[in-house]
């Protein structure tokens, strides 16, 4: 039996998972990242922390095949370099390198949205499609984009920032310095930002219970929650928010006519009660009015695995 290990670095944690031949993790450990310390220190933590997974998982180094990377920022998996990573202090960083010469593997990293798209093509929502758009509903706007089964990233890995495409022209600042980015609507920061102007307006709304009438605890469930309680100002929080969810993919359908787009990230928790309308509103604007012919909407499955699965097979990918 081969075993790959799939490390999932994050500006606070790492988390790693030793995965099997069915893609399925059998081995398991983390620790804190220790973002802005010198790269080779970064790269002592993600290499103790998977020889501790090789060894939940009962297995040897020697059974291991390769290791994979998922990191934020832009990496090249030709070169193994990490272009930019502002969250870790990586600038030009030979992270696969760092890594290999400490665990004696070959290495291969991928930007971590892309990473995590990849392991719900291989094991989650997108299981048996080759042509895939992933989007990742957190802090921010994630994006993984799967062609005929290779993650494509551009000629210079920069590519499927889809949080940054543009939405509203000169509309709500973005984090990237732009105005009016999918991001910028679409983000459970972007949720979290209309609940609270929402509640501003609202002085009876039940947001303000479930917030414990602080705009500092309002969070993505708050108006979703309140929704469910009868409140009509947190339905309609819901509804434009669920209208720019629709606006946004109907824009990445008509670009790339996937089999699928996955929706991942914490707020696709939610389930039906997002989906439902979310896909309803999408396909009215999609080009393709087909019923039996269109890309479908998908709820991802893997959670915060997705990243270590992903990660884990990227040497089929590379190697």
């Amino acid at each position: 039996m081969n075993y790959y290990v799939g490390i999932d670095l994050g500006g606070t944690n790492v988390a790693v998972g030793v995965v099997d031949e069915s893609c399925r993790i059998v081995g398991r450990a983390d620790t804190k990242t220790r973002a802005f310390h010198p790269a080779q220190e970064i790269a002592d933590g993600m290499v103790s922390t998977a020889m501790q997974a090789i060894a939940d998982a009962g297995v040897s180094l020697d059974d291991v095949q390769w290791v994979g990377v998922g990191t934020p920022g832009t990496a090249n998996p030709r070169t193994g370099v990490v272009g930019l990573a502002a969250n870790l202090g990586f600038r030009n960083t030979p992270l696969g390198a760092l890594v290999s010469e400490r665990i004696s593997k070959p290495v291969f990293i991928e930007n971590d949205a892309n990473a995590a798209a990849f392991g719900e093509l291989m094991n989650g929502a997108a299981k048996g499609l080759d042509s895939v758009i992933m989007i990742t509903l957190g802090t921010g706007v994630g994006g993984g984009i799967i062609i005929d089964g290779k993650i494509y990233s551009g000629f210079n890995y920069k590519g499927a920032e889809l949080g940054h495409l543009g939405m509203v022209y000169n509309g709500v600042p973005c984090t990237c310095g732009r105005r009016g980015c999918i991001e910028s609507y679409c983000s459970v920061s972007a949720l979290i930002r209309m609940t609270r102007e929402s509640m501003q307006l609202n002085a009876g709304s039940k947001m303000w219970e479930l917030a414990e009438h602080s705009l500092d605890k309002v969070s993505g469930r708050t108006s979703f929650d309140a929704m469910r309680q009868g409140d009509p100002s947190a339905a309609e929080v819901v509804r434009q928010y669920e209208e720019y969810i629709a606006y946004a993919v109907s824009g990445i359908i008509n670009l790339f006519q996937p089999q699928a787009v996955v929706i991942g990230g914490g707020i696709s928790k939610e389930g039906e009660t997002l989906f439902d309308p979310v896909r309803e509103r999408t396909y009215a604007q999609c080009f393709n009015h087909e019923d039996h012919n269109c890309t479908k909407i998908l709820q991802a499955k893997l959670g915060n695995d997705a990243g270590i699965i992903g990660a884990a097979l990227l040497g089929r990918q590379y190697h």
